[in-house]
């Protein structure tokens, strides 16, 4: 068998990403916050970005000098060009910057309107630093009659904490980490669980509500009772059985479990060092007469300009080696470029979530204005063929982005969802459906709550016809106990 080496000429179309496309789509999917870290980044990282405050300096006093910067530049880059030109006899195939477009790629950054004064959602919290669960337990342990060995152990003990408020090590690995016996390391947990919060350090749920119940009463109890050998019942409501087996009266039963049921079952959760973040709205929804205006939120996105500064490096780079020159001018360019495609890419940004949202207020319009029993369905498609984009783009855009308006703050991605038909032919959305449920569910007999069964017939009634693992379904994931467990006797 004979091998042979032959070339063959192939014409192929090939997609390329270039680094615009790539910087434009990395941009669009990232959200209020990250946007505004990724500009700080690019401005610590490109000398010639700058901020430009709005009581600094005009829009066209902007503009202006950033056209004498351009005509100063181009004028020696051309000498530059020339000087090159003469020296390598290349001309046509050095490629060259296109300072004049630079200007119309320039922009304030996103599509921006006067909003309303009051529009603007007021920060309601002021979240301020608060001490930990390990902060708060040590400050006890410091007054505490601790010797200087039982403070060690004590920190190990409150070391190994988790955000609930959980021993999580061993009493053995305790005693091997300080070199103790498994006895006095149990003695000193017992003096850390006499701590606030009630409950603190305990090994598992059944300590935890042990700890608090001893609160109530010093002796062995009901409370300790029912927690003790009954916690199974407890959790399934067999208030019947527990009666009969600690023969007690049901009524002293019930007291009890309305005790334990006043419990904190994460004692530590109250210190988590979790922080609540308030949500900056991307777009608000305004109503205007009878239409709706959208407006893009640039309030705390840096302004960029082109700086400055590079022109004097220029003016002084006169006299140098022409290859130093030239290493300088080539890096300015590099970095006018970088800044130019990074303005332009924030603006592109802006415009598609204007586009994206605008066509969601009008698909979502009766939401707009009766409420969320008038959701429709959608799907990214309709906003897709509504804006001529690409499927991708609209996830992308939805994506951490949020709509303010006046029937509150909604992420973009909220809009969006599945459809039922209803027993009239029309469709509604799943949202509604979920909602639907959560009023019925809301208004019912605490002592005789509803069954998924009698759920499907009450929206069956209301022309919702669905299934009853669709309700089992939707009942889990707005988080509603099944009718057992919602059940209350007292």
């Amino acid at each position: 068998m004979a091998f042979e080496l032959k070339q063959n000429l192939k014409l192929s179309q090939q997609l390329i990403m270039t680094p615009q496309l790539q910087q434009a789509i990395k941009l669009l999917q990232l959200s209020r916050m990250e946007l505004v870290d990724t500009i700080n980044q690019e401005m610590e990282e490109n000398p010639l970005l700058e901020e430009v405050t709005p009581d600094e300096i005009s829009a066209d006093e902007v503009h202006a000098d950033v056209e004498d910067d351009v005509q100063s530049i181009e004028k020696e880059d051309v000498k530059a060009l020339e000087r090159a030109t003469e020296l390598t006899g290349e001309g046509d195939g050095r490629e060259e910057f296109d300072w004049n477009n630079y200007l119309e790629d320039y922009g304030p950054v996103g599509v921006s309107y006067d909003r309303p004064d009051g529009d603007a959602p007021t920060l309601d919290n002021i979240i301020t630093e608060s001490p930990s669960l390990t902060e708060h337990l040590m400050w006890q342990m410091k007054l505490s009659p601790f010797t200087e060995v039982e403070m060690r152990i004590g920190s190990q003990i409150v070391g190994n904490l988790d955000q609930n408020g959980y021993l999580c090590a061993t009493l053995a690995e305790i005693a091997g980490l300080e070199n103790s016996s498994e006895d006095e390391v149990e003695r000193i947990l017992k003096r850390v669980q006499e701590f606030d919060p009630p409950g603190v350090a305990a090994r598992n749920l059944q300590e935890c509500l042990l700890i608090q119940a001893r609160i109530f009463t010093k002796e062995r109890s009901l409370l300790e009772s029912i927690i003790s050998d009954h916690l199974k019942d407890l959790e399934l409501k067999n208030y019947v059985h527990i009666s009969r087996k600690l023969k007690v009266p049901l009524k002293e039963v019930e007291m009890a479990v309305l005790l334990i049921s006043k419990m904190d079952p994460k004692p530590g959760a109250r210190y988590a060092e979790d922080k609540v973040q308030s949500i900056i709205p991307d777009v608000y929804v305004v109503k205007s007469g009878d239409e709706y205006k959208i407006i893009l939120n640039d309030d705390g996105l840096p302004r960029l300009r082109i700086s400055n500064f590079y022109r004097e490096i220029m003016g002084g780079a006169c006299g140098r080696d022409h290859a130093e020159e030239e290493n300088g001018k080539k890096y300015i360019r590099d970095k006018v470029q970088s800044a130019t495609w990074l303005i332009k890419s924030i603006q592109q940004r802006q415009k598609t979530i204007y586009k994206v949202a605008e066509s969601i207020v009008k698909h979502q319009r009766d939401f707009f204005d009766y409420g969320i029993d008038q959701l429709k369905p959608l799907v990214l498609r309709n906003i897709a063929d509504d804006v001529e984009m690409h499927e991708s783009t609209i996830s992308r855009v939805v994506t951490n982005k949020y709509m303010h308006s006046h029937r509150g703050i909604f992420e973009m991605k909220y809009f969006f969802g599945s459809s039922i038909q209803r027993t009239s032919g029309e469709n509604i959305a799943s949202k509604s459906v979920k909602e639907e449920i959560k009023s019925l569910v809301s208004k019912e007999d605490p002592k005789n709550p509803y069954s998924d069964c009698e759920i499907v017939d009450l929206l069956k009634a209301k022309g919702i016809d669905i299934a009853r693992r669709t309700v089992a379904k939707y009942r889990e994931m707005i988080g509603i106990l099944p009718s057992s467990k919602r059940k209350k006797y007292f």
